[in-house]
């Protein structure tokens, strides 16, 4: 385990609107505001053909290769994220989101792109006072945590 601390910055409250894709909107609220890092939830609705990496096609085989799944329909969602920048100072959301229809429910990483239906609320707790950052690591080679 690693870790660092942080202390609680601005709280952010933010409506996603119609069409828009999730992670880009964050991401350049983020560079606006000067967020360098930051814990968010959000809950709303995923359009039909929003994309989720749902995981590795085989869990211990790298390089890794991701599933995507792409949504049929309108879903609920509800999800958890952190923001950090990356090596390139540019801020990275990751986020994880549960989407629903009926009885059924796909789970994942909201970077292959998912689409705002109608609404989603943010809020964006902002962490300051932290040097943690994300940079890419091997042999996985993709942007990790450096708390």
């Amino acid at each position: 385990m690693r870790y660092s601390e942080a202390r609680q910055g601005r709280v952010f409250i933010l409506r996603l609107e119609d069409g828009e894709i999730v992670h880009e909107v964050i991401e350049e609220f983020a560079r606006e505001k000067e967020v360098s890092a930051a814990s968010l939830i959000i809950l709303g609705g995923a359009d039909d053909s929003s994309r989720l990496v749902v995981g590795p096609e085989e869990d211990r085989v790298l390089p890794l290769t991701p599933m995507i799944r792409e949504l049929t329909r309108a879903h609920e969602v509800a999800g958890v994220g952190t923001l950090f920048r990356d090596e390139k100072d540019t801020p990275v959301l990751h986020m994880h989101m549960a989407c629903g229809r009926w009885d059924m429910t796909t789970t994942g990483c909201i970077r292959a792109g998912v689409k705002v239906w109608r609404v989603m609320e943010v809020i964006v707790y902002e962490l300051t006072e932290t040097s943690a950052r994300r940079e890419v690591e091997q042999p996985l080679n993709i942007p990790l945590l450096q708390p």
